[in-house]
């Protein structure tokens, strides 16, 4: 059985999406819609396709323990990760992914409940947690966790809007003040946040505002998420979670409770194999405050941007975290560069630049920008350049 294959990806059109950059990685024409994420895996909503005509998941079912190795096949069952492109050219939801042990009982209760999985006000799409990593393109900018005490109470302080808000952090910490404006009334949003917004629009449309300001973000948010005239209580959390940047090489993790969101750039994204998100604002999609409360992680959150590891053949980078789901690594390669590698288990590889030529035992395959293979568990394969490229690639510790 060939270990190394060509795979083809999906495309996943959604609102936030940009317009060019997946397009262009991809070789392929631009339409007139955003192209917002390119999925690699064998996820059920869009599974990758092998050169075979396979999908990916017919695939591994053909004989997932050989495919996959012995030690994930017992411990997943299936291919335990998913791979991404990202292009966020609008912010995304603020979010909150449950544990594992969670979103057991959460898919579990919702299917007794006899609700469809494709239902709009549906939580758990799977019984799988969602820890994640992603490693920047480009210069990238998201909400990460909250702010710590002080900064959180000195961003209250120098927030006019917001200043009735120091008794209640005070005297309820990070849930008392982020249950307080969850559970508001629209009225009462309506009545703290539309000043807030027109102080600070001005601005915003003048190009007087940084993006290391929530300002910038609250004003950004309210010009693409309240076209009805409708206040997000999103916007709150601008001003109470991390605005972090990351240059292009560095990664961020993101753990089960964290609240997050992605605001601007491109990365590659690598994720257990899972698709459930509790929201908390910022999008037209359903939130349900009671159930995301007891997930968030009510707790101050000091960002930590990784490096990654380089290995000592001086060509990967990892980037290590403490999902058993999924591993990350880019590999830079110039002329004259061999990679060698032996799969422990699956891998996906996708060229970001450049062209290689990958070989397996008898098989070899050329793979250019926006590219990718699967290589099964137990091969040992090379990658050779005849110039310069980049690759990135998602595996399992």
């Amino acid at each position: 059985m060939p270990k190394l294959h060509s795979l083809k990806g999906k495309v996943q059109n959604y609102a936030w999406g940009g317009a060019s950059y997946i397009p262009s990685l991809l070789n392929i024409s631009a339409e007139d819609k955003p192209y917002a994420e390119y999925w690699l895996g064998a996820h059920n909503n869009a599974p990758s396709m092998l050169d075979s005509g396979e999908t990916l998941n017919e695939y591994i079912n053909t004989n997932s323990q050989a495919i996959l190795g012995s030690s994930i096949d017992e411990k997943f069952g299936r291919l335990p990760f998913l791979f991404k492109v990202l292009d966020v050219n609008d912010m995304l939801s603020i979010q909150v992914h449950p544990t594992k042990a969670e979103a057991e009982k959460g898919f579990a209760k919702e299917n007794e409940l006899g609700i469809p999985i494709t239902a709009a006000h549906r939580n758990y799409k799977d019984d799988n947690h969602k820890p994640e990593i992603m490693v920047a393109l480009s210069e990238f900018w998201l909400l990460h966790g909250f702010l710590p005490k002080t900064k959180l109470k000195e961003t209250i302080t120098n927030t006019t809007e917001l200043k009735r808000l120091i008794p209640t952090f005070e005297d309820g910490g990070y849930k008392g003040l982020y249950q307080a404006v969850m559970e508001e009334s629209d009225e009462q949003t309506e009545k703290v946040l539309r000043p807030l917004v027109e102080r600070v629009l001005p601005k915003y449309e003048a190009g007087a505002l940084d993006k290391s300001s929530a300002d910038y973000w609250a004003a950004k948010a309210f010009k693409t998420f309240c076209l009805d005239g409708k206040l997000d209580k999103g916007i709150y959390s601008i001003y109470f979670f991390n605005i972090v940047k990351v240059n292009a090489g560095e990664a961020v993790f993101q753990d089960a409770g964290i609240p997050h969101a992605y605001m601007e750039g491109q990365n590659m994204e690598l994720m257990a194999n899972s698709d459930n998100v509790l929201r908390g604002g910022l999008t037209p999609k359903h939130v349900d405050v009671p159930e995301l409360l007891k997930h968030v992680a009510f707790e101050e959150t000091h960002p930590n941007i990784m490096q990654g590891e380089l290995q000592a053949d001086g060509l990967e980078r990892i980037y290590k975290s403490p999902a058993p789901d999924f591993e990350l690594s880019k590999i830079d390669l110039k002329n004259g560069d061999e990679y060698i590698n032996t799969s422990r288990t699956a891998e996906i590889l996708i060229v970001l630049q450049g062209e290689v030529s990958i070989t397996q035992s008898n098989t070899e395959v050329d793979r250019s920008k926006g590219e990718a293979v699967f290589v099964a568990a137990e091969a040992e394969y090379s990658i050779q350049t005849k110039n310069e490229a980049v690759l990135y690639k998602a595996t399992a510790p």
